[in-house]
């Protein structure tokens, strides 16, 4: 690589990542606020075995809620990301319980998603997000 295109690409990876960072506050304060907004497809895919369905679904829109709020401050950003692969990995039951759902989000007339697609929920994207939380914890804006 020559030195313009060094110099070049420096700038442009740091703009990439702080819009990637800015897109992750935006995704974790809208999914947050949707578990309070519209709990009841949240409920559906909580499996059965776990207990109070309605406070878990709280406890995870103030975990999401948490984690953009504390994405956005350098001090505690490293945290937050740590906190969403965390996060990601407790949520995997539910995908599971999805996919034995067949794709559904409860009794009918619930949203259905094809199965396919609740498959990809589960592999890779649960799994992008977790590289996409650790791709960010780094990121800084007084570059």
């Amino acid at each position: 690589m020559d030195t313009i295109s060094f110099i070049v690409y420096i700038p442009c990876m740091i703009k990439l990542k702080q819009v990637s960072l800015f897109l992750m506050i935006i995704l974790y304060a809208g999914a947050g606020i949707n578990h309070f907004w519209h709990p009841a497809p949240y409920y559906s895919i909580i499996p059965p075995y776990l207990p109070d369905h309605r406070l878990i679904n709280i406890l995870a829109g103030i975990a999401e809620l948490c984690s953009a709020l504390f994405l956005i401050f350098q001090a505690t950003r490293r945290f937050a990301a740590y906190g969403i692969i965390v996060m990601l990995v407790a949520f995997i039951p539910a995908h599971i319980y999805m996919i034995q759902k067949g794709g559904c989000m409860g009794p009918p007339p619930a949203l259905c998603i094809p199965l396919w697609l609740a498959w990809v929920r589960l592999f890779p994207l649960q799994f992008i997000l977790i590289l996409w939380a650790r791709s960010i914890r780094n990121v800084r804006f007084n570059n």
